[in-house]
């Protein structure tokens, strides 16, 4: 598989997952859900909510509260530790990234209606040397993703359900977000919508 240069150190795989694995994914998504429910993270200091819900799994989960940006090692609602990581998961990040240690993190952000996410860094982690992988199921959506400093110029593309995305060297801390989703453009989500798998390497 070919991936398509998105900057450097930045690497688009168009159709990574065939209909089969995203709805093996995608079942191992719902099965992380079963334990460790969606949801509302807001932001710090001004607690204005999110537009996406979110849940993570592995030994560590990525959260936003009053308090601040964070990762710990507990659920913030059920105070249950997050689940592992699915095999069918992790097995991406060593088909991507065999070279660089396991993931400890996957933030999974559920995007519905009219959510989105502005432009910001992954820098919440303390080891910046490992690339982010981050995988794309149901409705197509607009990703963005700049350089190291907020306000310079950027590109767009479109991530389709079964896409992957990885990023590190010199666009580990690359500002990114997602400007919108379509809706309707996939089957996969009964419920429509979409889900983002983001997996770090947290220490």
């Amino acid at each position: 598989m070919k991936p398509l240069e998105a900057a450097p150190g930045a690497a688009l795989y168009p159709a990574l997952l065939d209909p089969a694995a995203q709805a093996r994914v995608l079942g191992a998504v719902r099965a992380v859900i079963a334990q460790a429910p969606l949801f509302a993270p807001v932001m710090p200091r001004t607690g204005a909510p999110f537009s996406v819900r979110m849940t993570n799994c592995g030994a560590l989960g990525w959260v936003s509260d009053r308090e601040g940006y964070r990762y710990q090692e507990t659920h913030p609602e059920t105070h249950r530790p997050w689940p592992p990581i699915p095999e069918e998961i992790a097995a991406l990040w060593m088909q991507l990234l065999p070279d660089a240690p396991p993931p400890e993190a996957c933030l999974i952000n559920y995007y519905s209606g009219e959510a989105k996410m502005g432009l910001h860094q992954d820098r919440d982690e303390t080891n910046l040397a490992v690339p982010v992988l981050s995988l794309s199921l149901g409705d197509d959506a607009r990703f963005r993703i700049g350089g190291t400093a907020r306000g310079g110029s950027t590109k767009t593309f479109r991530l389709r359900s079964g896409d992957g995305f990885t990023f590190g060297g010199p666009s580990r801390l690359a500002f990114h977000g997602v400007d919108r989703v379509y809706p309707g453009t996939s089957t996969l989500l009964a419920e429509g919508g979409r889900f983002n798998l983001t997996l770090r390497r947290v220490t």
